[in-house]
């Protein structure tokens, strides 16, 4: 039953029999998201009458109508994208609910969703893959490499559950814990002049062929902010981009410039290539912060927590400089 009329929606209203169920809820909100009742059936393994009867019931209980239905599409009505949005909200709180549930009957188990920026994955992945299998086995830990503006969303959306990257973010609702901060190295092709030196002055990449990653990566920008520091000008531009560490590496032995290398990455992206030398920098040098994220008050912050602890021990036995 559709009620338009403003007499209907007062006598559902005044009635109060019926209250929304969170099959409704959910039902509605899969065709909100989706725009089209076979997409939002298979989406939440509903069969398509079921979900167009519990849309139905949902309209009913709470006295508007919330789609205009036509036979070709679907679309909400400006009833339904208020109601769209107080449902994914309701959904969402009963997800925090049954998560908070699991955490206090059985902490360290079930599904943990951890997004990696791709600077950071190659490197301490072999780390926090070997800590989750001797401390936390009972964790169903699934791994997305993905740039950071995209984990982010994935992490307040709900998507993710945990999140290592750099930092700081400064993102409202996420909380940042720190796991080490590592410095950068200059690396250079073998035979040019700050090639092996220990105490490069930051103020030596004022006048530098610079090579960088795309933008949307954070550590570009974190090289960017570096150089900025060392007063390079706006002049200096960098020229040749990369879509990735390893290619930047092979940029720079192949003669085109110097780039900055997060010190973790040294080893893995420089071994056995002769056509590559390492400079160091003067104290201090240049470093960036990495750290595990989470949403402020997610129902396993305790969990989270006692990761990062045991993450920042893992990690000591590397080339980095340990967070406190």
């Amino acid at each position: 039953m559709k009620i338009n009329s403003k007499t209907g929606v007062k006598a559902a209203a005044k009635s109060g029999s019926k209250q929304p169920t969170l099959a409704q809820l959910r039902a509605f909100a899969a065709v909100a998201e989706h725009l089209h009742f076979r997409d939002a059936a298979a989406a939440i393994g509903m069969s398509q009458p079921a979900l167009s009867g519990a849309v139905s019931a949902l309209e009913e209980a709470v006295g508007v109508q919330l789609l205009e239905r036509t036979t070709r599409k679907v679309l909400l009505s400006p009833a339904g994208e208020r109601i769209a949005a107080r449902a994914k909200m309701v959904l969402d709180a009963m997800g925090e609910l049954m998560k908070e549930a699991e955490a206090v009957r059985a902490p360290f188990t079930g599904v943990l969703r951890l997004g990696v920026i791709p600077t950071v994955a190659p490197y301490l992945l072999p780390t926090v893959l070997g800590l989750f299998q001797r401390r936390y086995p009972l964790m169903d830990l699934q791994v997305h490499e993905e740039q950071t503006a995209s984990l982010l969303e994935g992490l307040t959306g709900g998507r993710l559950d945990l999140l290592l990257l750099a930092v700081p973010l400064g993102v409202p609702g996420v909380t940042e814990m720190p796991v080490f901060d590592e410095e950068f190295v200059l690396l250079a092709p073998r035979e040019h002049p700050l090639a092996g030196r220990k105490d490069i002055p930051r103020e030596a990449l004022r006048e530098l062929q610079l090579l960088l990653l795309d933008e949307g990566h954070c550590l570009r920008d974190q090289a960017l902010d570096i150089c900025r520091e060392a007063g390079r000008g706006q002049g200096a531009d960098v020229t040749t981009t990369a879509a990735g560490l390893s290619t930047l590496v092979q940029l720079v032995a192949g003669g085109l410039g110097v780039t900055l290398l997060p010190r973790t990455a040294l080893r893995l992206e420089t071994t056995r290539n002769e056509y590559l030398a390492t400079g160091y920098f003067a104290e201090p040098a240049p470093t960036r912060r990495i750290a595990l994220a989470m949403r402020t008050g997610t129902a396993r912050a305790r969990e989270f927590r006692a990761v990062a602890h045991s993450l920042r021990e893992a990690v000591r036995p590397l080339p980095v400089w340990a967070a406190e």
